[in-house]
């Protein structure tokens, strides 16, 4: 049974109202109805093959649905590509950070800077991503290529480049995969503190320590259709959650 989170007076930010996906005769999500409040805290989760990566590329604009629509402030983004989703506020990073290598880390968060903007900078662009770079923490590294960054550091750049968009919402798709549990609780505080700025989060993650530490509520996908969503402790004690993950 669904736990309904309850409706923020501000209206939603995102909102994704009987998303659909098919890929062939395959049906990859099924009238997923998903909200983020502004400023919120969101956990998205749910085992291998849940759909999870074709909601977030339907919600980013990776993908277009078959079916469904998705609201970004209240205006109907679905069939806006990736790019324009972006200029309106809507940013993600990606679970395989691949930044430009022959760039220093300080023009890599030039580039949105300077083409991912409604107005794009050119002149102050260097300042801008300087001050990005210190807030992710980076900034002793801003003249280094990422190919010399540890792999935290990586997950901390495509961070960063996300937030050259300047976001009201970031889609944080396993920021911490591979990370040992000190470099865990880094992007951790990282995230914390951008959601403390305004940001809201969508967090896709396995390690659930995490999530559960990170999330204010907590949205459960198994087999393209949501299962659950609510407070983390509640939807963890669900039986249909518990056998999603434990096969019991």
């Amino acid at each position: 049974m669904n736990q309904h989170p309850a409706e923020s007076p501000r209206g939603p930010i995102l909102e994704a109202r009987g998303v659909t996906k098919m890929f062939g005769g395959f049906t990859a999500l099924q009238s997923v109805d998903f909200s983020v409040a502004p400023g919120e805290r969101v956990g998205l989760i749910g085992p291998n093959g849940s759909g999870k990566s074709t909601f977030v590329n339907c919600l980013s604009g990776a993908l277009t649905p078959e079916q469904g629509t998705i609201l970004f402030e209240a205006s109907n983004i679905t069939g806006l590509p990736a790019w324009k989703r972006a200029r309106r506020g809507l940013s993600r990073s990606f679970q395989i950070p691949r930044p430009f290598r022959r760039l220093t880390v300080l023009e890599n968060v030039q580039v949105p800077l300077r083409f991912a903007l409604p107005e794009p900078l050119a002149e102050g662009s260097a300042r801008e991503a300087l001050a990005i770079l210190e807030r992710v923490g980076l900034a002793p590294k801003a003249f280094i290529s990422p190919k010399d960054l540890s792999q935290v550091e990586l997950r901390k750049l495509e961070l960063a480049r996300a937030l050259a968009s300047r976001p009201r919402l970031l889609i944080a798709d396993e920021a911490m995969a591979g990370l040992s549990d000190s470099e865990v609780d880094e992007i951790v505080a990282l995230l914390e503190e951008l959601n403390r700025q305004g940001i809201a989060v969508i967090l896709i993650e396995h390690i659930m320590r995490a999530v559960m530490r990170f999330s204010e509520r907590i949205v459960v996908l198994v087999a393209g259709r949501k299962i659950a969503d609510g407070r983390p402790d509640e939807v963890m004690r669900l039986k249909d959650v518990e056998r999603a993950y434990l096969g019991q």
